[in-house]
């Protein structure tokens, strides 16, 4: 371990973390975007329920690499362009927080739903000021996965030139060089820790009937 090495490159270690932050998070904002009218759908209607699950299983099975190459030629985009992570990682986002939302809906249960509908609440307020609510454990924990797995396949993106963090791994490996290395893989670990704590807070932060049922 280089000392010297990370004290001469901080800005550009600073960088490559601040990208690989942008690369991974902003694809979990927009598959959240896209999961919740979509799982809203898929509660309501149950025959969509099964070609949801499978068509989620489909897309996460391809392969994040396969996906960068592949996108460039659909979209019309350059392949070193980062709006090809993007795309690739809000499709894997939005694939498994469709079922997050859908599952975290279905649970919620009926005596509720009626009974709000027997106070006058109208399906959309029901839906944001209730089902929402007591479903956010299901999108939480959605959410969790889907950011830690994000901030892992963003280092792939260093195999076509454009990975964040990742473009360490491929700088030591190159250059047969273990510093870059280690601060690639401590910084991608502390990424992921981080931001599943900050969701995790966040969580109890705006679901407080969850940890008072939890303590009771």
């Amino acid at each position: 371990m280089s000392w010297d090495w990370v004290s001469s490159n901080l800005d550009r270690i600073g960088e490559l973390l601040a990208f690989h932050l942008y690369l991974a998070l902003v694809p979990v904002a927009l598959g959240l975007l896209v999961a919740l009218p979509v799982g809203f759908l898929v509660a309501r209607w149950g025959k969509l329920y099964g070609p949801m699950l499978a068509s989620s299983a489909i897309l996460f099975s391809i392969p994040s690499l396969a996906l960068f190459v592949i996108l460039p030629g659909i979209i019309g985009t350059q392949i070193l362009d980062p709006v090809n992570i993007i795309i690739a990682l809000t499709i894997y986002a939005g694939a498994l927080l469709v079922r997050s939302v859908s599952d975290g809906l279905r649970s919620v249960p009926g005596h509720v739903t009626q009974a709000a509908s027997a106070m006058g609440y109208e399906r959309w307020r029901q839906l944001l000021r209730i089902e929402l609510p007591l479903a956010a454990p299901f999108i939480f924990a959605g959410l969790r996965f889907v950011t830690v797995a994000n901030i892992s396949m963003v280092s792939v993106g260093a195999l076509l030139g454009i990975g964040g963090l990742g473009e360490l791994f491929t700088d030591g490996f190159n250059r047969n060089f273990a510093t870059p290395i280690v601060v690639g893989t401590v910084l991608s670990i502390v990424l992921a820790l981080a931001a599943d704590a900050l969701i995790v807070l966040l969580q109890r932060v705006t679901t407080p009937w969850a940890r008072a049922g939890g303590a009771s």
